[in-house]
């Protein structure tokens, strides 16, 4: 981002507008400047193929362990053309170079009009990782495609995560009372920010979908358990979200305790925290988490540590536990999961026998692996061994058990999807994992080819979920009328669930026997 002086930079203009006209107007297509005012200052963003892009907008500022205030005003013109930072955190694959802890209160913005009073649906997309790690500045999750196709307006959001979003200081004086869930508060504040400026980039405020997918349809459905977010959204989307988050007020206060005694201080010094490098807090963290829980298991459906606290106030109750609070009771909701998810055992063993599969599966399921065997025949007839050991045992459980409980606390509209298609490139391990449906419901599968491949029927697949995406923003109802059959609500009754694959169907509890076998033997 870059701050223009609006006088300087409104005399450049008129200085170059002989010889920059003709090639501005050649690369936008557009006569409209994309410039847009907002509750803070003006800023400027790039049009490419009938999109306007604006990107890393801020819409918060806020000091270690404290709520999100309003971001500073700012004189001129800022330049929003490239990626904001994200939040700090240790992964290999998100520079060092590109976080910032000042900074990352961001959003990013793509449309097909500003200034035009049209009012397009908008769509905000919460990232995943947990409540750990990751950024809104996927390729993946790109925005451009979803709103060129459904004339919707896009935005995602980066937010502080891990310790420095989740931290539980409230033993130690007011001023932390809400540090446990300030991770949280930051999408709240972006949640704010999209109601006082939508409209001017052609959305409606009061047409909210958020959406997210892993630990971002864990952070949509802790919003619906959040009085502060009440009337900022309208509809949701959970993907493969439903992990369960055991942090109660309790135990984050403990694990903040342990933090400060793994750093050697005393309540005293709380406020030694403000200095400490991140990269101490994080290894404080770590210890203290170790200390108190152990390791997490891997692919287990719980999680704990750094994560929204139920306090009672901020967040009332946990989601998924099993439904939410009575607050979102009238929010439209499609939920659903992949076939395979966490793929715990590799998929791509295309000799594995039905007696090794078997093998296996004795390992946990002992003289009880022929009643998995045939249920799993039923829910899937046409199985593959390496199915038998790649079915998904964390998400699916508990989608249903969410579904089942949304349908007995709310009549809003709820619909339930599953994807069964697999991917067939080698590095994929040719299966239905964890995140293939993000390049699919955004349409970008050029952006992530190496997890689709760039073929006609990951496209023809992606054009319908896109659609059904785009459909259930605008209306609430996935249906897509000639490319799906059609997507009845789901009860109970007839656990209706769209089965998303080469040739899509709708099923009816197809794998609840299945799924309830699962869920009591683990």
């Amino acid at each position: 981002m870059r701050l223009f002086k609006k006088p300087i930079f409104l005399l450049l203009i008129t200085a170059g507008i002989c010889f920059n006209s003709c090639k501005e107007e050649q690369k936008t297509e557009s006569n409209q400047e994309p410039i847009v005012k907002t509750t803070y200052g003006e800023v400027e963003g790039s049009f490419n193929d009938s999109v306007y892009a604006f990107k890393g907008i801020p819409y918060a500022k806020a000091d270690r362990f404290m709520p999100p205030q309003n971001p500073d005003t700012w004189e001129g013109i800022l330049e929003c053309k490239d990626f904001g930072p994200v939040a700090r955190q240790v992964v290999a694959w998100i520079p060092d170079s590109t976080q910032n802890e000042k900074k990352l209160f961001n959003l990013n913005v793509w449309t097909q009009g500003i200034k035009d009073g049209k009012k397009r649906p908008v769509m905000v997309w919460l990232h995943g990782g947990g409540f750990h790690i990751g950024s809104s500045n996927d390729p993946m999750t790109y925005g451009e495609a979803l709103a060129k196709k459904g004339d919707v307006v896009m935005v995602s959001v980066n937010h502080r995560l891990n310790i420095l979003g989740f931290l539980d200081l409230s033993a130690f004086g007011e001023d932390y009372s809400k540090s446990a869930n300030v991770g949280m508060l930051d999408i709240v504040k972006s949640l704010e920010w999209v109601q006082k400026n939508i409209a001017d980039f052609g959305g409606d405020p009061s047409d909210v979908t958020i959406f997210g997918e892993s630990g971002g349809g864990g952070k949509v459905g802790t919003l619906m358990c959040m009085p502060a977010a009440k009337g900022l959204f309208h509809k949701a989307i959970i993907q493969s979200g439903t992990l369960i988050n055991t942090m109660t007020k309790e135990k984050s206060q403990e694990l903040a305790s342990a933090v400060l005694d793994k750093l050697e201080l005393t309540p005293n010094d709380v406020e030694k925290l403000d200095t400490i490098p991140y990269a101490d807090l994080v290894k404080a963290g770590n210890d203290a988490i170790a200390k108190i829980s152990g390791p997490r298991t891997p692919g287990s459906p719980t999680m704990y540590g750094f994560a929204p606290s139920a306090d009672g106030e901020a967040l009332l109750q946990q989601p998924f536990s099993p439904g939410f609070a009575d607050i979102s009771k009238d929010i439209p909701l499609m939920i659903g999961t992949t076939l395979n998810e966490l793929m715990r055992t590799y998929y791509g063993e295309k000799d594995l026998t039905l007696e090794q599969a078997k093998e296996n599966l004795e390992k946990e399921y002992s003289d009880k692996t022929e009643k998995y065997i045939d249920l799993f025949a039923k829910a899937y007839p046409d199985y593959t061994p390496q199915d038998l050991l790649s079915i998904d045992k964390t998400f699916r459980p508990f989608t249903i058990r969410t579904a089942d409980a949304r349908k007995q606390e709310s009549n809003a509209p709820l619909y339930v999807y599953f994807l069964a298609w697999k991917s067939q490139v080698d590095n994929a391990s040719k299966g239905s994992f964890h995140g293939l449906d993000l390049p699919l419901a955004f349409n970008n599968v050029d952006l992530r080819a190496d997890w689709t491949g760039n073929t006609e029927e990951a496209w023809e697949l992606a054009d319908k979920m896109s659609d059904a995406w785009i459909n259930f923003a605008k209306t609430a109802n996935p249906n897509v009328e000639g490319k799906l059959p059609e997507w009845p609500l789901y009860t109970i009754e007839n656990g209706a669930t769209m089965y998303f694959d080469n040739e899509s169907k709708v099923v009816n509890n197809h794998d609840r026997e299945l799924m309830n076998f699962i869920m009591s033997n683990n």
